[in-house]
């Protein structure tokens, strides 16, 4: 069973930043893909951004040059840096890893942005 725990979600004001971890409990590389998806009240799960195993990258485009997704392959872990923050960024944040026929979730992470 893989274990995905994310960590650095928090309260910050609009148009700061936050950078949040998600440390897997194998390899990163052995998934097709690892990404962010966000939550927030009332809404549907939505995806943020992916990153493949050969490092393709894509984003949603509400957050397109304000997001870096990245990761550190020694460590396991993926990051997401999120910068100029807006209140509609305000979610749970998950991290999300998957394989053709496997896909496993984070417990999540509380990201609040204050106007």
């Amino acid at each position: 069973q893989v274990q995905l725990v994310e960590s650095g979600g928090g309260l910050v004001q609009a148009g700061g930043s936050l950078r949040l971890s998600c440390a897997a409990s194998r390899n990163i590389l052995s998934f097709n893909a690892m990404g962010w998806y966000r939550q927030a009240p009332g809404k549907q799960r939505e995806l943020v951004t992916t990153i493949t195993s050969g490092g393709n990258t894509n984003y949603v485009d509400s957050v397109k040059g304000r997001f870096t997704i990245s990761r550190d392959n020694a460590k396991n872990t993926v990051y997401l840096q999120m910068n100029s923050l807006k209140p509609e960024d305000t979610a749970v944040y998950y991290c999300n890893a998957r394989n053709l026929l496997d896909n496993y979730w984070g417990q999540g992470t509380q990201v609040t942005v204050s106007s």
